[in-house]
């Protein structure tokens, strides 16, 4: 089977998955996606499960305007076989916060480059790479992968504007990268409140 009719047949999977409420309730709160069934996360991960990781399919899924077609990409997609280029176009072409966690959760928490990703997208002048970036990092930090020192400077100098934005889902990311940094030890934990403090921002 082609990768077209592969394509085809995964997007008439999803009117079996359909849920209107969850579509409406993301209408609601101003989430636009071109088509929206509404499936739910698990049972988009069974089918990732099912299909398997493909890196060929989980390009052509992405290039659909469509919400379960992306997720189902972040699913599907070998960590190690995505190159940073691939991850820079998609990152460039995610427009909600939902495909933002859901990347970051299900692939680009592993990328062998991950890190990397992550600091330069927290260094990024739009909300979205940075809530992203948050999020790569906190799921590293909860893997007790520590920075290095310039690593470590960088994120609590980024963290500390984030905590100040306007974007809540911008502060919330930041707080909760904050939060999982602070879980490396005693040590991590004194300099993010040292740092907190010094800024005034007294919430760890």
């Amino acid at each position: 089977m082609n990768i077209e009719e592969q394509v085809r047949q995964i997007k008439q999977s999803f009117r079996q998955m359909m849920d209107g409420s969850v579509a409406q309730s993301m209408r609601d709160k101003g989430v636009d996606y071109h088509l929206n069934w509404g499936a739910t996360l698990p049972r988009l991960r069974e089918k990732a499960d099912e299909i398997g990781k493909d890196y060929h399919l989980a390009i052509a899924l992405w290039k659909e305007n469509v919400r379960e077609c992306k997720i189902l990409a972040t699913m599907i997609m070998p960590p190690d076989e995505v190159l940073p280029e691939v991850v820079d176009i998609w990152m460039e072409q995610t427009s909600t916060i939902e495909i933002a966690e859901q990347a970051a959760f299900n692939l680009y928490q592993y990328l062998p480059y991950a890190a990397d990703k992550a600091f330069q997208w927290l260094a990024s002048s739009e909300d979205l790479p940075q809530i992203c970036g948050y999020h790569v990092l906190s799921r590293l930090f909860m893997r007790m992968m520590e920075p290095n020192e310039r690593g470590i400077n960088e994120f609590i100098d980024q963290a500390l504007v984030a905590l100040q934005s306007p974007n809540v889902s911008l502060r919330k990311a930041a707080l909760q990268a904050v939060i999982h940094f602070s879980g490396l030890g005693l040590v991590y934990e004194r300099m993010a409140q040292s740092a907190l403090r010094r800024s005034g921002l007294d919430i760890l």
